[in-house]
Protein backbone atom coordinates (compact mmCIF):
# COMPACT_ATOMS: atom_id res chain seq x y z
CA UNK A 1 0.00 0.00 0.00
CA UNK A 2 2.78 2.06 0.88
CA UNK A 3 4.00 1.67 -2.73
CA UNK A 4 0.67 3.24 -3.82
CA UNK A 5 0.56 5.51 -1.97
CA UNK A 6 4.09 7.16 -2.90
CA UNK A 7 3.03 6.59 -6.79
CA UNK A 8 -0.19 8.39 -6.04
CA UNK A 9 2.06 11.24 -3.92
CA UNK A 10 4.38 11.94 -7.09
CA UNK A 11 1.60 11.62 -9.26
CA UNK A 12 -0.46 14.43 -7.75
CA UNK A 13 3.18 16.60 -7.55
CA UNK A 14 3.72 16.02 -11.03
CA UNK A 15 0.38 17.31 -12.06
CA UNK A 16 0.04 20.06 -9.39
CA UNK A 17 3.65 21.39 -11.54
CA UNK A 18 1.85 20.54 -14.91
CA UNK A 19 -0.83 22.85 -13.96
CA UNK A 20 1.55 25.59 -12.71
CA UNK A 21 3.41 25.39 -15.58
CA UNK A 22 0.32 25.51 -18.01
CA UNK A 23 -1.05 28.60 -16.40
CA UNK A 24 2.53 30.67 -16.09
CA UNK A 25 3.60 29.64 -19.57
CA UNK A 26 0.66 29.00 -21.40
CA UNK A 27 -1.45 31.92 -20.45
CA UNK A 28 -0.13 34.27 -17.82
CA UNK A 29 3.47 34.90 -19.99
CA UNK A 30 1.65 35.15 -23.65
CA UNK A 31 -0.79 37.39 -22.08
CA UNK A 32 1.84 39.91 -20.93
CA UNK A 33 4.15 40.03 -23.56
CA UNK A 34 0.83 40.51 -25.70
CA UNK A 35 -0.20 42.90 -23.50
CA UNK A 36 3.03 45.29 -23.27
CA UNK A 37 3.53 44.59 -27.25
CA UNK A 38 0.45 46.10 -27.93
CA UNK A 39 1.22 48.91 -25.42
CA UNK A 40 4.59 49.82 -26.59
CA UNK A 41 4.55 48.33 -30.21
CA UNK A 42 1.07 48.52 -31.25
CA UNK A 43 1.56 49.07 -35.12
CA UNK A 44 4.39 46.87 -35.21
CA UNK A 45 2.59 43.78 -32.76
CA UNK A 46 0.17 44.11 -35.21
CA UNK A 47 2.15 43.13 -38.64
CA UNK A 48 3.71 46.57 -39.41
CA UNK A 49 0.73 47.51 -41.72
CA UNK A 50 0.92 50.69 -44.31
CA UNK A 51 -1.90 52.15 -46.19
CA UNK A 52 -1.68 53.32 -49.71
CA UNK A 53 -0.52 56.71 -48.72
CA UNK A 54 2.68 55.11 -46.47
CA UNK A 55 0.69 55.98 -43.21
CA UNK A 56 0.83 53.07 -40.54
CA UNK A 57 -2.65 51.38 -39.99
CA UNK A 58 -3.51 48.76 -37.04
CA UNK A 59 -6.66 48.18 -39.53
CA UNK A 60 -5.70 45.47 -42.41
CA UNK A 61 -8.90 47.15 -44.74
CA UNK A 62 -6.62 50.20 -45.00
CA UNK A 63 -3.48 48.28 -45.71
CA UNK A 64 -1.61 47.89 -49.14
CA UNK A 65 0.61 46.11 -47.69
CA UNK A 66 3.12 44.97 -44.58
CA UNK A 67 6.61 46.56 -43.86
CA UNK A 68 7.58 42.93 -43.02
CA UNK A 69 6.59 40.67 -45.83
CA UNK A 70 7.92 41.20 -49.88
CA UNK A 71 5.28 41.64 -52.58
CA UNK A 72 6.17 40.77 -55.99
CA UNK A 73 5.49 42.96 -58.88
CA UNK A 74 6.42 43.56 -62.55
CA UNK A 75 5.13 47.19 -62.77
CA UNK A 76 7.68 48.90 -64.97
CA UNK A 77 6.88 51.84 -62.63
CA UNK A 78 8.03 50.49 -59.58
CA UNK A 79 10.73 48.77 -57.88
CA UNK A 80 11.17 45.40 -58.07
CA UNK A 81 11.91 43.20 -54.87
CA UNK A 82 14.11 39.91 -54.68
CA UNK A 83 13.09 36.89 -56.01
CA UNK A 84 11.23 34.14 -53.99
CA UNK A 85 11.04 30.74 -53.54
CA UNK A 86 8.15 30.73 -51.35
CA UNK A 87 5.53 28.75 -52.62
CA UNK A 88 4.89 30.40 -56.39
CA UNK A 89 6.30 33.42 -54.86
CA UNK A 90 6.29 35.77 -52.06
CA UNK A 91 3.38 33.11 -50.54
CA UNK A 92 3.06 33.78 -46.93
CA UNK A 93 1.87 30.18 -45.61
CA UNK A 94 5.01 28.54 -47.23
CA UNK A 95 8.40 30.62 -46.83
CA UNK A 96 11.29 29.39 -46.98
CA UNK A 97 14.33 29.39 -49.04
CA UNK A 98 15.29 26.94 -52.21
CA UNK A 99 18.15 25.40 -50.06
CA UNK A 100 20.27 25.06 -52.77
CA UNK A 101 23.62 24.85 -52.57
CA UNK A 102 25.95 27.61 -54.41
CA UNK A 103 27.51 25.12 -56.84
CA UNK A 104 24.10 23.84 -57.62
CA UNK A 105 23.40 23.15 -61.45
CA UNK A 106 19.54 24.63 -61.30
CA UNK A 107 20.85 27.81 -58.78
CA UNK A 108 23.61 28.52 -61.25
CA UNK A 109 21.72 28.78 -64.30
CA UNK A 110 18.70 30.62 -62.26
CA UNK A 111 21.47 32.99 -61.26
CA UNK A 112 23.05 33.40 -64.75
CA UNK A 113 19.26 33.70 -66.55
CA UNK A 114 18.30 36.67 -63.72
CA UNK A 115 21.81 38.55 -64.29
CA UNK A 116 20.74 38.66 -67.83
CA UNK A 117 17.27 39.39 -67.53
CA UNK A 118 17.62 42.30 -65.30
CA UNK A 119 20.56 43.04 -66.70
CA UNK A 120 18.64 44.32 -69.97
CA UNK A 121 15.31 45.62 -68.01
CA UNK A 122 17.58 48.07 -66.12
CA UNK A 123 19.85 48.70 -69.16
CA UNK A 124 22.82 47.72 -67.60
CA UNK A 125 26.01 45.06 -67.38
CA UNK A 126 25.74 41.86 -65.64
CA UNK A 127 28.40 43.19 -63.55
CA UNK A 128 26.17 45.68 -62.01
CA UNK A 129 23.30 42.67 -60.64
CA UNK A 130 24.05 42.92 -57.23
CA UNK A 131 23.44 39.40 -55.64
CA UNK A 132 20.28 40.06 -53.40
CA UNK A 133 18.66 40.35 -57.11
CA UNK A 134 19.53 37.08 -58.26
CA UNK A 135 19.07 34.80 -55.27
CA UNK A 136 16.09 34.38 -52.77
CA UNK A 137 16.39 34.85 -49.48
CA UNK A 138 16.12 32.50 -46.38
CA UNK A 139 12.37 32.98 -45.98
CA UNK A 140 11.18 33.80 -49.65
CA UNK A 141 9.35 36.80 -48.41
CA UNK A 142 12.36 39.46 -47.74
CA UNK A 143 10.82 42.93 -47.75
CA UNK A 144 14.00 44.68 -48.53
CA UNK A 145 16.73 45.01 -51.44
CA UNK A 146 20.25 46.30 -50.73
CA UNK A 147 20.47 49.76 -52.04
CA UNK A 148 23.12 48.73 -55.07
CA UNK A 149 20.13 47.10 -56.54
CA UNK A 150 17.78 49.80 -55.70
CA UNK A 151 20.29 52.15 -57.66
CA UNK A 152 20.06 50.12 -60.71
CA UNK A 153 16.07 50.49 -61.18
CA UNK A 154 16.21 54.59 -60.52
CA UNK A 155 16.73 55.17 -64.44
CA UNK A 156 13.57 52.75 -65.51
CA UNK A 157 11.49 54.09 -62.39
CA UNK A 158 12.20 57.98 -62.85
CA UNK A 159 11.15 57.25 -67.09
CA UNK A 160 8.38 55.42 -66.09
CA UNK A 161 7.01 58.40 -63.65
CA UNK A 162 8.16 61.03 -65.34
CA UNK A 163 10.50 62.05 -62.58
CA UNK A 164 13.90 63.14 -62.63
CA UNK A 165 16.78 60.16 -61.69
CA UNK A 166 17.46 62.89 -58.73
CA UNK A 167 14.13 63.22 -57.69
CA UNK A 168 14.06 58.94 -57.55
CA UNK A 169 17.34 58.78 -55.88
CA UNK A 170 16.50 61.30 -53.15
CA UNK A 171 13.36 58.92 -52.65
CA UNK A 172 15.69 55.78 -52.28
CA UNK A 173 18.27 57.92 -49.68
CA UNK A 174 14.61 58.84 -47.85
CA UNK A 175 13.84 55.42 -47.39
CA UNK A 176 17.30 53.48 -46.95
CA UNK A 177 17.75 52.00 -43.13
CA UNK A 178 21.43 51.85 -41.83
CA UNK A 179 22.45 48.96 -40.20
CA UNK A 180 20.91 47.53 -37.28
CA UNK A 181 21.69 49.29 -33.71
CA UNK A 182 24.72 50.80 -36.38
CA UNK A 183 26.60 47.14 -36.73
CA UNK A 184 24.31 44.53 -37.60
CA UNK A 185 23.54 43.40 -40.90
CA UNK A 186 23.92 45.85 -44.04
CA UNK A 187 21.97 48.55 -45.07
CA UNK A 188 18.73 47.89 -46.62
CA UNK A 189 15.76 49.54 -49.03
CA UNK A 190 11.89 48.66 -47.73
CA UNK A 191 10.44 48.03 -51.40
CA UNK A 192 6.95 48.27 -50.35
CA UNK A 193 7.42 51.96 -48.68
CA UNK A 194 9.38 53.10 -51.39
CA UNK A 195 7.40 52.18 -53.81
CA UNK A 196 4.59 54.44 -52.33
CA UNK A 197 6.69 57.05 -51.87
CA UNK A 198 7.47 56.96 -55.79
CA UNK A 199 3.64 56.39 -56.71
CA UNK A 200 3.00 59.57 -54.07
CA UNK A 201 5.68 61.57 -55.78
CA UNK A 202 4.07 60.80 -59.47
CA UNK A 203 0.81 62.29 -58.24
Amino acid sequence: MSEIYALLRHSLAGLRVLIAATLLCGIAYPLVVTGVAQAAFGWRADGSLVTESGEHTNDPAEAVGSALIGQGNDDEGLFHPRPSAAGDGWDTLSTYGSNLGPEDPDLVKAIKERQSEIAAREGASVDQVPADAVTTSASGIDPDISPAYAAIQVSRVAEANDLSTDEVKALVAENTDGRTLGCLGAPRVNVLELNIAVRNAAE
